[in-house]
């Protein structure tokens, strides 16, 4: 059960059905990278962190000033335009592509501060990449581009190592040109 209300911060979890690794490739990254960033605009949500994989995704944003409510809506419609597409392209129609979303509404500084931090290191702690500025469908490149030193410096004193995130995922990256 989702219970979205009033305006807030907010960690969202999406994972494939049954965890299959459906954007495995870095054309399909790229479409749901950019669908999940088009559609956050679209509904007026400011995404602060992000990381898209073969078999889930995370993202921090801050809901519209309307409130959260119309956080199903947009994630329906990214998953609806995002199974459409790649069961195409699968030559598989009517497949089940995606099963469900988490969230979490972030209330405390540090708790928010710490679970940044994780989105941003996310593809190192699967194993993807050793820094996390070079996985390309995260958030971790446009920090290192554009935050200060301290600013690094603050977010990442945050450890990770018990932040409480549903994650039992193993994605997998077949880097293609």
């Amino acid at each position: 059960m989702h219970l979205l209300g009033g305006t807030g911060v907010y960690l969202v979890t999406a994972g494939t059905y049954l965890k299959a690794h459906r954007f495995r490739e870095n054309g399909r990254l790229e479409v749901l990278h950019r669908g999940l960033l088009a559609v956050a605009e679209e509904f007026g949500w400011r995404l602060e962190a992000w990381a898209v994989f073969s078999n889930h995704y995370h993202f921090i944003g801050a809901s519209p000033d309307e409130g959260a409510e119309n956080l199903s809506e947009m994630l329906g419609k990214l998953h609806m335009r995002t199974a459409e597409w790649i069961n195409k392209l699968d030559q598989a129609p009517g497949r089940k592509v995606w099963y469900n979303f988490r969230e979490t509404q972030l209330t405390f500084e540090k708790a928010y501060l710490a679970r940044l931090n994780y989105v941003h290191r996310n593809a190192v702690k699967h194993c993807l990449v050793t820094e996390p500025a070079d996985y390309p469908w995260c958030s971790a490149g446009w920090l290192a581009r554009n935050a200060s030193v301290a600013q690094r410096a603050t977010l990442e004193s945050f450890p990770i190592d018990r932040v409480k995130v549903y994650d039992e995922f193993s994605p997998v990256w077949t880097a293609t040109a």
